[in-house]
């Protein structure tokens, strides 16, 4: 597929309420449960998700705009939301996450970016030169790759009760490539 400002917004504007759909009002046993070690439970990637909107995409975005490669981005901090989420119920991050996102889509749609500015780069501070268009595809996939991280989450919860179907089922069969 074509990488497009308008195929990139109609992913990612569909997140918030991919999440809200699948775990606003679910008993606390499936949204804070995990799949062992440091893992993370839904309500943790919600809150990932929190982080994101405030500290990476769009920062990183006007980043590039402004400075191009002359400034390397802040590190991002994968695990803020164990403080940063604390005290506050799930129902609140589904909410604060959907305002988060669409004030973010509102102002990438602003920038009014011409397919120049999708060549433009930025410099990240782990894998160095990076263009907008990356950035933009990076943030779909990121979106995609933590949907995915939470239906594993929350399979794993029944991954004893499924019995012999385990071997049917292939999301307990996935491990690993969306942990933290």
């Amino acid at each position: 597929m074509e990488q497009t400002l308008s195929h990139t917004l109609s992913l990612l504007e569909r997140t918030p309420a991919s999440l809200d759909a699948l775990l606003r009002g679910l008993p606390p046993e499936w949204t804070s449960q995990n799949e062992g070690d440091n893992s993370w439970s839904a309500y943790d990637v919600v809150g990932h998700f929190i982080h994101g909107e405030r500290t990476d995409w769009m920062p990183r975005a006007r980043m590039i705009l402004k400075y191009g490669e002359t400034q390397t981005f802040v590190p991002f901090d994968r695990f803020a939301q164990s403080r940063e989420s604390q005290g506050k119920s799930l129902a609140q991050l589904l909410d604060e996450f959907s305002r988060l996102r669409a004030e973010n889509l509102a102002e990438l749609r602003a920038m009014n970016l011409q397919s120049e500015d999708f060549a433009r780069r930025g410099r990240h501070p782990a894998l160095g030169a990076v263009t907008m268009s990356q950035l933009l595809a990076a943030w779909v996939v990121h979106d995609l790759t933590h949907l995915h991280q939470i239906s594993r989450i929350l399979s794993h919860q029944y991954r004893e009760a499924v019995g012999p179907w385990t071997k049917f089922l292939g999301v307990l069969q996935c491990a690993g490539h969306s942990a933290p």
